[in-house]
Protein backbone atom coordinates (compact mmCIF):
# COMPACT_ATOMS: atom_id res chain seq x y z
CA UNK A 1 0.00 0.00 0.00
CA UNK A 2 1.27 3.46 -0.88
CA UNK A 3 -0.77 5.05 2.38
CA UNK A 4 0.47 3.65 6.21
CA UNK A 5 -2.69 1.95 7.06
CA UNK A 6 -1.20 0.27 10.05
CA UNK A 7 0.03 3.14 11.41
CA UNK A 8 -2.98 5.18 10.95
CA UNK A 9 -5.00 1.97 12.71
CA UNK A 10 -2.03 2.33 15.74
CA UNK A 11 -2.60 5.81 16.32
CA UNK A 12 -6.52 5.04 16.07
CA UNK A 13 -6.45 2.56 18.68
CA UNK A 14 -4.42 4.70 20.81
CA UNK A 15 -7.31 7.57 20.71
CA UNK A 16 -9.91 4.54 21.42
CA UNK A 17 -7.88 3.88 24.58
CA UNK A 18 -7.65 6.89 25.76
CA UNK A 19 -10.36 8.96 24.80
CA UNK A 20 -8.07 12.01 23.74
CA UNK A 21 -6.31 13.16 21.23
CA UNK A 22 -3.73 15.14 23.13
CA UNK A 23 -3.01 11.97 25.68
CA UNK A 24 -2.91 9.73 22.56
CA UNK A 25 -0.55 12.29 20.45
CA UNK A 26 1.61 12.38 24.19
CA UNK A 27 2.27 8.27 23.66
CA UNK A 28 3.17 8.39 19.76
CA UNK A 29 4.96 11.86 20.24
CA UNK A 30 2.56 13.60 17.81
CA UNK A 31 0.86 16.63 18.62
CA UNK A 32 -2.84 16.65 19.63
CA UNK A 33 -3.93 18.35 16.63
CA UNK A 34 -1.54 15.91 13.87
CA UNK A 35 -3.59 13.42 15.80
CA UNK A 36 -7.05 14.44 15.05
CA UNK A 37 -6.14 15.41 11.34
CA UNK A 38 -5.08 11.42 11.05
CA UNK A 39 -7.97 10.63 12.67
CA UNK A 40 -10.35 13.03 10.42
CA UNK A 41 -8.25 11.53 7.32
CA UNK A 42 -8.97 7.90 7.78
CA UNK A 43 -12.95 9.21 8.03
CA UNK A 44 -12.89 11.17 4.93
CA UNK A 45 -11.07 7.98 3.67
CA UNK A 46 -14.01 5.41 4.54
CA UNK A 47 -16.69 7.96 4.25
CA UNK A 48 -18.27 7.89 7.72
CA UNK A 49 -17.47 8.75 11.47
CA UNK A 50 -15.39 7.23 13.68
CA UNK A 51 -15.34 9.37 17.01
CA UNK A 52 -17.41 12.03 18.33
CA UNK A 53 -15.92 14.73 19.19
CA UNK A 54 -16.76 16.51 22.34
CA UNK A 55 -14.71 18.93 24.96
CA UNK A 56 -14.89 16.14 27.72
CA UNK A 57 -14.17 13.35 25.82
CA UNK A 58 -13.72 11.43 23.02
CA UNK A 59 -16.44 8.51 22.24
CA UNK A 60 -16.17 5.95 19.35
CA UNK A 61 -19.35 5.61 17.01
CA UNK A 62 -20.90 1.93 16.10
CA UNK A 63 -19.00 2.10 12.86
CA UNK A 64 -15.71 3.23 15.36
CA UNK A 65 -15.93 0.05 17.01
CA UNK A 66 -16.06 -1.95 14.56
CA UNK A 67 -13.14 -0.40 13.15
CA UNK A 68 -11.47 -1.19 16.16
CA UNK A 69 -12.42 -4.27 16.71
CA UNK A 70 -11.00 -5.30 13.44
CA UNK A 71 -8.10 -2.69 13.67
CA UNK A 72 -6.72 -4.87 16.75
CA UNK A 73 -7.16 -8.04 15.00
CA UNK A 74 -5.05 -6.71 12.39
CA UNK A 75 -2.37 -5.14 14.49
CA UNK A 76 -2.37 -8.05 16.74
CA UNK A 77 -1.29 -9.92 13.34
CA UNK A 78 1.32 -8.26 12.37
CA UNK A 79 2.80 -7.61 15.82
CA UNK A 80 2.91 -10.93 16.22
CA UNK A 81 4.19 -11.88 12.83
CA UNK A 82 7.09 -9.35 13.83
CA UNK A 83 7.97 -11.36 17.18
CA UNK A 84 7.34 -14.54 15.43
CA UNK A 85 9.84 -13.54 12.66
CA UNK A 86 12.06 -11.78 14.69
CA UNK A 87 12.36 -14.82 17.25
CA UNK A 88 12.57 -17.85 15.25
CA UNK A 89 10.23 -20.21 14.57
CA UNK A 90 10.61 -22.26 17.19
CA UNK A 91 9.18 -19.06 19.74
CA UNK A 92 5.70 -18.32 19.29
CA UNK A 93 4.45 -14.61 20.69
CA UNK A 94 2.20 -12.22 21.44
CA UNK A 95 -1.40 -12.31 22.96
CA UNK A 96 -4.49 -14.59 22.84
CA UNK A 97 -7.50 -13.44 24.44
CA UNK A 98 -9.39 -16.32 26.22
CA UNK A 99 -13.18 -16.26 26.66
CA UNK A 100 -14.43 -19.45 29.34
CA UNK A 101 -16.64 -20.56 31.66
CA UNK A 102 -16.17 -19.98 35.43
CA UNK A 103 -16.56 -23.69 36.25
CA UNK A 104 -14.28 -24.76 33.08
CA UNK A 105 -11.87 -22.13 33.72
CA UNK A 106 -11.24 -22.60 37.53
CA UNK A 107 -11.05 -26.33 37.52
CA UNK A 108 -10.02 -27.19 34.16
CA UNK A 109 -8.26 -24.72 32.57
CA UNK A 110 -6.17 -22.53 34.89
CA UNK A 111 -4.54 -25.65 36.28
CA UNK A 112 -3.11 -26.39 32.90
CA UNK A 113 -1.50 -22.32 32.39
CA UNK A 114 1.36 -22.66 34.76
CA UNK A 115 3.49 -25.91 32.44
CA UNK A 116 1.99 -23.57 29.26
CA UNK A 117 3.75 -20.09 30.66
CA UNK A 118 6.84 -22.51 31.14
CA UNK A 119 6.61 -23.51 27.93
CA UNK A 120 5.50 -20.38 25.71
CA UNK A 121 7.29 -17.31 27.68
CA UNK A 122 6.69 -14.95 25.11
CA UNK A 123 3.14 -15.95 24.80
CA UNK A 124 0.78 -13.39 26.75
CA UNK A 125 -2.53 -14.73 27.92
CA UNK A 126 -5.37 -12.09 28.59
CA UNK A 127 -8.07 -14.72 30.37
CA UNK A 128 -12.36 -13.71 30.76
CA UNK A 129 -14.27 -15.98 32.38
CA UNK A 130 -17.74 -15.99 32.68
CA UNK A 131 -20.96 -17.97 32.44
CA UNK A 132 -22.48 -15.48 30.12
CA UNK A 133 -22.14 -16.92 26.52
CA UNK A 134 -20.75 -13.89 24.25
CA UNK A 135 -20.05 -13.10 20.78
CA UNK A 136 -16.37 -13.76 20.31
CA UNK A 137 -16.10 -10.89 17.75
CA UNK A 138 -17.99 -8.49 20.36
CA UNK A 139 -15.28 -9.80 23.14
CA UNK A 140 -12.53 -9.87 20.93
CA UNK A 141 -11.87 -13.02 22.01
CA UNK A 142 -9.25 -15.87 20.22
CA UNK A 143 -10.46 -18.58 21.70
CA UNK A 144 -13.72 -19.71 23.58
CA UNK A 145 -14.31 -22.80 25.40
CA UNK A 146 -18.03 -23.79 25.44
CA UNK A 147 -20.75 -26.13 26.14
CA UNK A 148 -23.62 -27.09 24.25
CA UNK A 149 -24.27 -27.37 20.53
CA UNK A 150 -22.23 -24.89 17.22
CA UNK A 151 -23.93 -22.46 15.94
CA UNK A 152 -21.80 -19.82 14.20
CA UNK A 153 -20.65 -21.70 10.99
CA UNK A 154 -17.67 -19.00 10.59
CA UNK A 155 -16.14 -20.65 13.88
CA UNK A 156 -13.59 -23.52 13.65
CA UNK A 157 -14.21 -25.70 16.86
CA UNK A 158 -12.08 -28.52 17.71
CA UNK A 159 -14.11 -30.74 20.22
CA UNK A 160 -12.89 -31.88 23.79
CA UNK A 161 -15.06 -34.45 24.88
CA UNK A 162 -18.50 -34.96 25.60
CA UNK A 163 -19.77 -34.26 29.70
CA UNK A 164 -21.75 -35.53 31.94
CA UNK A 165 -24.37 -33.27 34.15
CA UNK A 166 -24.96 -34.83 37.77
CA UNK A 167 -27.35 -34.14 40.54
CA UNK A 168 -25.70 -33.28 43.82
CA UNK A 169 -26.16 -32.03 47.43
CA UNK A 170 -23.75 -31.90 50.50
CA UNK A 171 -24.74 -34.50 53.08
CA UNK A 172 -25.88 -32.39 55.53
CA UNK A 173 -28.30 -31.33 53.06
CA UNK A 174 -29.40 -34.84 52.43
CA UNK A 175 -29.47 -35.78 56.08
CA UNK A 176 -31.67 -32.65 56.75
CA UNK A 177 -33.98 -33.11 54.16
CA UNK A 178 -33.90 -36.97 52.60
CA UNK A 179 -32.30 -39.02 49.39
CA UNK A 180 -34.54 -38.09 46.08
CA UNK A 181 -35.03 -41.91 44.90
CA UNK A 182 -37.06 -40.66 41.31
CA UNK A 183 -37.26 -37.15 39.26
CA UNK A 184 -40.92 -36.43 41.31
CA UNK A 185 -38.68 -36.25 44.55
CA UNK A 186 -37.41 -32.61 43.87
CA UNK A 187 -40.57 -30.83 44.15
CA UNK A 188 -39.96 -31.73 47.85
CA UNK A 189 -36.40 -30.26 47.41
CA UNK A 190 -34.64 -26.74 47.08
CA UNK A 191 -32.86 -26.89 43.74
CA UNK A 192 -30.22 -24.21 42.96
CA UNK A 193 -30.21 -22.42 39.30
CA UNK A 194 -29.31 -19.96 37.41
CA UNK A 195 -30.43 -16.62 36.82
CA UNK A 196 -28.85 -15.73 33.52
CA UNK A 197 -31.34 -15.14 30.21
CA UNK A 198 -30.18 -18.72 28.66
CA UNK A 199 -31.23 -20.69 31.95
CA UNK A 200 -34.23 -22.43 32.67
CA UNK A 201 -35.96 -23.83 35.40
CA UNK A 202 -36.12 -27.43 34.46
CA UNK A 203 -33.51 -30.15 34.45
CA UNK A 204 -33.79 -33.03 32.13
CA UNK A 205 -34.36 -36.35 33.54
CA UNK A 206 -35.63 -39.63 32.78
CA UNK A 207 -38.53 -40.77 34.53
CA UNK A 208 -41.15 -43.89 34.07
CA UNK A 209 -38.56 -45.03 30.75
CA UNK A 210 -38.75 -41.26 29.10
CA UNK A 211 -36.67 -38.22 28.91
CA UNK A 212 -38.64 -35.01 30.73
CA UNK A 213 -38.28 -31.71 31.51
CA UNK A 214 -38.70 -31.80 35.11
CA UNK A 215 -39.41 -28.20 36.56
CA UNK A 216 -37.62 -27.31 39.25
CA UNK A 217 -37.10 -24.44 42.38
CA UNK A 218 -35.49 -22.99 44.64
CA UNK A 219 -34.43 -20.29 46.89
CA UNK A 220 -31.25 -19.08 45.41
CA UNK A 221 -30.25 -18.35 41.72
CA UNK A 222 -26.61 -17.30 40.78
CA UNK A 223 -25.09 -16.33 37.31
CA UNK A 224 -22.09 -18.92 37.49
CA UNK A 225 -21.63 -22.28 38.29
CA UNK A 226 -19.17 -22.01 40.71
CA UNK A 227 -21.19 -20.26 43.23
CA UNK A 228 -24.03 -22.66 42.26
CA UNK A 229 -21.37 -25.41 43.62
CA UNK A 230 -20.53 -23.16 47.02
CA UNK A 231 -24.02 -22.96 47.63
CA UNK A 232 -24.62 -26.74 47.17
CA UNK A 233 -21.39 -27.53 49.66
CA UNK A 234 -22.95 -24.87 52.24
CA UNK A 235 -26.04 -26.62 52.37
CA UNK A 236 -28.54 -24.66 50.31
CA UNK A 237 -29.80 -27.18 48.06
CA UNK A 238 -29.24 -29.63 45.21
CA UNK A 239 -27.29 -28.87 42.09
CA UNK A 240 -26.90 -29.77 38.65
CA UNK A 241 -23.47 -29.94 37.36
CA UNK A 242 -21.00 -31.03 35.14
CA UNK A 243 -19.13 -33.65 35.99
CA UNK A 244 -15.43 -32.36 35.81
CA UNK A 245 -16.61 -29.43 37.91
CA UNK A 246 -17.86 -31.64 40.91
CA UNK A 247 -15.35 -34.76 40.95
CA UNK A 248 -12.81 -33.46 43.54
CA UNK A 249 -15.77 -32.80 46.12
CA UNK A 250 -17.76 -35.93 45.21
CA UNK A 251 -14.46 -37.73 45.77
CA UNK A 252 -13.66 -36.26 48.88
CA UNK A 253 -17.44 -36.49 50.41
CA UNK A 254 -17.61 -32.68 50.37
CA UNK A 255 -20.67 -34.02 47.88
CA UNK A 256 -23.23 -36.87 47.33
CA UNK A 257 -24.76 -37.71 43.37
CA UNK A 258 -28.57 -38.66 43.79
CA UNK A 259 -30.84 -39.55 40.65
CA UNK A 260 -27.58 -41.44 38.77
CA UNK A 261 -29.78 -43.36 36.88
CA UNK A 262 -32.47 -40.37 35.72
CA UNK A 263 -29.76 -37.76 35.30
CA UNK A 264 -28.58 -38.72 31.42
CA UNK A 265 -28.17 -35.32 29.75
CA UNK A 266 -24.70 -34.52 28.35
CA UNK A 267 -23.15 -31.84 26.46
CA UNK A 268 -20.52 -31.23 23.95
CA UNK A 269 -17.60 -29.67 24.82
CA UNK A 270 -15.96 -27.09 22.41
CA UNK A 271 -12.79 -24.72 22.10
CA UNK A 272 -13.95 -22.09 19.07
CA UNK A 273 -11.43 -19.54 17.48
CA UNK A 274 -12.35 -17.60 14.31
CA UNK A 275 -11.49 -19.06 11.02
CA UNK A 276 -8.91 -17.91 9.25
CA UNK A 277 -6.63 -18.70 6.25
CA UNK A 278 -3.95 -19.54 8.90
CA UNK A 279 -4.30 -19.77 12.06
CA UNK A 280 -1.60 -17.66 13.89
CA UNK A 281 1.21 -19.83 15.50
CA UNK A 282 0.38 -18.59 18.72
CA UNK A 283 -3.22 -19.98 18.62
CA UNK A 284 -2.02 -23.23 17.28
CA UNK A 285 0.44 -23.38 20.07
CA UNK A 286 -2.05 -22.83 22.79
CA UNK A 287 -4.50 -25.48 21.05
CA UNK A 288 -2.29 -28.23 20.49
CA UNK A 289 -0.88 -27.48 24.16
CA UNK A 290 -4.02 -27.35 26.34
CA UNK A 291 -6.48 -29.88 23.75
CA UNK A 292 -4.77 -33.31 24.59
CA UNK A 293 -4.72 -32.32 28.02
CA UNK A 294 -8.29 -30.74 28.14
CA UNK A 295 -9.40 -34.35 26.37
CA UNK A 296 -8.09 -36.38 29.02
CA UNK A 297 -9.68 -34.50 32.27
CA UNK A 298 -12.93 -34.53 30.79
CA UNK A 299 -12.91 -38.29 30.09
CA UNK A 300 -12.37 -38.90 33.97
CA UNK A 301 -15.32 -39.98 36.22
CA UNK A 302 -16.20 -39.32 39.59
Amino acid sequence: MSDNRAWEMRVFLRVAATGSFSAAGRELSLTASSTAKLITRIEQRLGIRLVERSTRRLRLTPEGELYRERAEALVGELEALDAELAGGAAAPSGSIRINVSVPFGRHLLLPLLPDFTRAFPRIRLDLTLTDEVVDLYAAQADIAFRAGALGDSSLLAVKLGDVRRRIVASPAYLAARGVPLAAGDLARHDCLGFNFRRAAAVWPLRSGGRLTDREVQGPILANNGETVRHLALLGLGLARLAEYHVRADVRAGRLVTVLDEAVVDSEAFHALYLGRQRTPRRIAAFLDFCTPRLRALLAEGL
